[in-house]
């Protein structure tokens, strides 16, 4: 019985064998293509949707970059400047308070400049009128330091819509291989197939960032803009009760 078992189990570990010596070298062959895929041949393989996505990813981290430094609170309501247009308002100089804000170009400054101007118009202070010039000077500076906030939104609602317009045409190209008889060559449909996921994958990839970005800064300006009502209102209060010889 021993020797019957024996005879039995020796063409079958002969036969496990040879298996596993045919798959070690493909697994081999397939670890080895793997890790010489390069950049440029995962963009090659993306099609042609791969460089819009590339000039998407361009403007979101310029915008990044661009709203990173311009918005920054110091840079928008200017601290700095604070004493000087306080002994300004307090003196009701208006000539200084707009030469001071023509040349320090800013968030604030241009709010109120825009007061000062409809005062020396009216050579009197009208508060209705100055709020206004104000009100309107503020929603002029709001819709121009959120343009570019703005960017970066439509960079995320609109790169992973192109990376499934993407998906799509590498679907479209799969199915089309599967009709003319490639079901069995592998590497045509892996090709397709491919460039249907990674236009996917990098539409995630730029819109997420750009989303992320796009709340952050918002969010941030927001927080300046109420911050430099307050300060505007402290600034024409100042002037409004200030006592002139």
């Amino acid at each position: 019985m021993m020797v019957m078992f024996v005879g039995m189990m020796v063409p079958i570990a002969t036969s496990l064998a040879q298996e596993a010596g045919v798959a070690a070298p493909a697994a081999a062959e397939a670890q080895a293509a793997a890790e010489t895929v390069t950049f440029g041949a995962l963009i090659k393989q993306g099609g042609w949707a791969m460089y819009p996505l590339g000039l998407f990813s361009v403007a979101m981290f310029y915008f990044i970059i661009r709203n990173a430094m311009l918005l920054r609170e110091k840079n928008m309501l200017r601290e700095d400047l604070k004493p000087q247009l306080e002994e300004l308002m307090a003196k009701r100089d208006v000539a200084g308070i707009r030469e001071l804000c023509a040349e320090n170009d800013s968030l604030i400054t241009a709010v109120l400049d825009a007061g000062m101007e409809r005062i020396s118009e009216e050579h009197e202070y009208d508060a209705v009128h100055v709020m206004e010039a104000i009100e309107e000077a503020g929603n002029e500076q709001m819709v121009t330091f959120m343009k570019p906030i703005n960017f970066l939104s439509i960079i995320g609602g609109t790169a992973p819509m192109l990376g499934l317009l993407g998906t799509v045409s590498g679907m479209i190209k799969a199915f089309s291989i599967i009709a003319q008889g490639g079901m069995g060559d592998p590497g045509k449909l892996a090709g397709s197939i491919g460039e249907a996921l990674i236009t996917t994958a990098t539409g995630l990839v730029i819109a997420i960032p750009a989303m992320i970005a796009y709340f952050l800064f918002k969010n941030n300006f927001i927080k300046s803009m109420s911050t430099m009502g307050r300060m505007v209102g402290h600034y024409m209060n100042l002037y409004r009760y200030a006592k002139v010889d």
